[in-house]
């Protein structure tokens, strides 16, 4: 398969105290192949160093250490704009994700610029794009389109930032717990959007979750992550069923009867 990202040592530390001296270190030497289309889980405890390392990718926070490559590129070889076209994220908190003073229609006409570039099409063609995706996802545009972030449900914020990879395509993305802030009952509906994301616009998925069941459910492949370092890496058969690394057997047994009500294992 063909390699899509690549992460070779990547290490992250902050530096802290009055006189800056207190090194903490938050990724420390993670290697990674991503293959194009696959869709990875990145399973760790709260602090285990998952969303440092997703920050990283996304180009918000720079590694201390270390290379991500993005299609044989260093990801800070491509321009801001180029990057995010191939590159988006969706974080667990989808309110904290959107400007609060623009509509639902005006943040997907701006995913469309993104994606088009100095290609430009009419407004209702764009609209008509839109619409089409938001119905794809079980979303009703006129109910969303002319709302407000504060005016719809956290499932529905999820479900439009996923419109939004939609329209703009982009070869990766990654979602950090997704589910975290939303009721259970629309869990389900945001992972099978994912599943249509990576089907149908053949995107690669980095899945970030402490739940290892959630992990099962979506992924091809799972890293478990611990104090900054992956100490599991397998196909996710594999690592549910033949754990090697004991933290990860902890993460097993800690879930009361994991194995036989999700695994059938």
């Amino acid at each position: 398969m063909e390699p899509l990202l690549e992460l070779r040592n990547v290490s992250k530390h902050y530096v802290s105290g009055y006189i800056r001296t207190n090194i903490i270190p938050a990724v420390i030497d993670v290697n990674l192949t991503l293959n194009r289309g696959e869709i990875l889980a990145l399973v760790g405890e709260s602090g285990s160093g998952k969303t440092t390392l997703a920050k990283m990718i996304l180009r918000l926070v720079k590694p201390s250490k270390g290379e991500i490559i993005l299609e044989d590129r260093d990801i800070y070889s491509y321009s801001e704009k180029d990057y995010y076209r191939k590159v988006q994220g969706i974080f667990q908190d989808p309110y904290s994700s959107f400007n609060p003073i623009k509509s639902v229609l005006s943040t997907l006409m701006d995913a469309i610029k993104l994606r088009l570039g100095r290609n430009k099409i009419g407004r209702e063609e764009a609209i008509k794009i839109i619409e089409s995706v938001l119905i794809r996802l079980g979303l009703n545009p006129m109910e969303v389109l002319n709302k407000y972030p504060f005016e719809l449900s956290g499932g529905q914020l999820q479900r439009i930032l996923i419109a939004r990879s939609y329209i703009i395509e982009p070869d990766l993305l990654i979602a950090d717990e997704p589910t975290s802030m939303i009721d259970a009952s629309t869990r389900l509906s945001v992972l099978d959007t994912l599943f249509q994301l990576n089907e149908e616009k053949h995107a690669t998925i980095i899945f970030i979750t402490h739940d290892l069941s959630q992990a099962f459910y979506v992924a091809d492949k799972i890293a478990v992550m611990y104090k900054g370092r992956i100490v599991e890496y397998g196909e996710r058969n594999e690592i549910i069923s033949k754990p090697r690394s004991e933290y990860t057997k902890k993460l097993l047994s800690s879930i009361p009867r994991l194995k036989e009500k999700w695994f059938g294992i």
